[in-house]
């Protein structure tokens, strides 16, 4: 099993003590988005999970707790999102610079390939042209280039679902066009760089110009992480349109990130998040809310996918 920490919320940033105590427990409870009072039992031990993909915009929280998930044998890399916007749109994000300090220190502790960086996603107004965006990628890669080997990006897709939130903000939608444009001036600074540049769950086709659609949860990577061949690598998450992830159980909840990014697919009612963050328990086996154990249903599906041992368990 591929454990994603997480798409929905930033748990590194505001759960890790949650999140340590469900891997000390070796369990945990996960809400169906889709229905409140279903609930799914995961076991997390160390046997049944292959590694971890955290998602987070600031892992200082967990950094310091990574040698817990060592000791008790885990694996795992981050997706580690930094972006160019400011207090407008990114309400409780932390101060850019401490961000891309924690990105280095990060790195520096657990390896550059573990740490993937991205720029996701991109939003062009009046303020954030598309010259704005070359020139704070170029600045970004300048101070973190040698502290990972790839960087993912994506355009601000969907935006009918963000709209009320970004009601003051005038974002303008991209052509196809453009979007190659854009992309085009971002592969030239990575290649300047030697950094690998793919897309996320972007429909538009950029392999022409030396742009990969990104596998996030990435089956290939992960292999060398564990040092393990793995089954099904090829098999698709398939909750996503043009998402190559690989499948995975996400164990975070929609509406509890106090980013507050106004930007954010998964969580766009701040009233909501911030009460939700309200009444998190760190002891609870579930990140938010109350729930009935008669709700509770234990997944029986949970599999690792490793295939075969290899002599060597790391390759790093």
């Amino acid at each position: 099993m591929i454990l994603s920490v997480s798409r929905r919320t930033d748990i590194p940033a505001f759960y890790s003590e949650w999140f340590m105590n469900r891997i000390n427990a070796g369990y945990v409870y996960v809400r169906n988005p889709y229905n409140y009072n279903q609930i799914s039992k995961i076991d997390i031990k160390p046997d049944k999970v292959d590694c971890i993909v955290f998602w987070t915009k600031n892992p200082k929280p967990l950094i310091n707790r990574l040698k817990e998930l060592d000791e008790k044998g885990y694996k795992y890399y981050f997706q580690y999102t930094i972006t160019p916007y400011n207090k407008e749109l990114e309400v409780g994000v932390n101060d850019k610079k401490h961000i891309i300090n924690t990105f280095i220190e990060l790195s520096e502790k657990i390896g550059k390939e573990k740490v993937i960086l991205r720029y996701d996603p991109i939003i062009v107004t009046d303020r954030y042209n598309e010259d704005f965006h070359i020139k704070a990628f170029k600045k970004l890669c300048d101070k973190v280039h040698s502290h990972t080997n790839k960087i993912i990006f994506s355009f601000l897709d969907d935006y009918r679902k963000v709209a009320r939130n970004m009601k003051n903000i005038s974002v303008k939608e991209l052509t196809d066009l453009e979007m190659k444009n854009i992309s085009s001036k971002l592969v030239e600074v990575t290649n300047e760089y030697g950094i690998s540049l793919e897309t996320c769950a972007e429909k538009i086709d950029l392999q022409h110009i030396g742009i990969n659609h990104a596998k996030c949860i990435d089956g290939y990577l992960i292999q060398k992480i564990i040092g393990c061949d793995i089954k099904n690598i090829d098999s698709l998450d398939g909750n996503r349109k043009h998402c190559g992830c690989m499948k995975c159980i996400d164990i975070g909840q929609y509406d509890t990130c106090i980013h507050n990014c106004l930007y954010c697919y998964a969580n766009v009612n701040k009233d909501k998040a911030n009460a939700n963050f309200r009444i998190h328990d760190p002891n609870s086996p579930i990140l938010s809310g109350i729930f009935n154990e008669e709700n509770v249903k234990e997944r029986k599906d949970v599999k690792s996918f490793k295939k075969e041992v290899n002599k060597q368990l790391s390759l790093w």
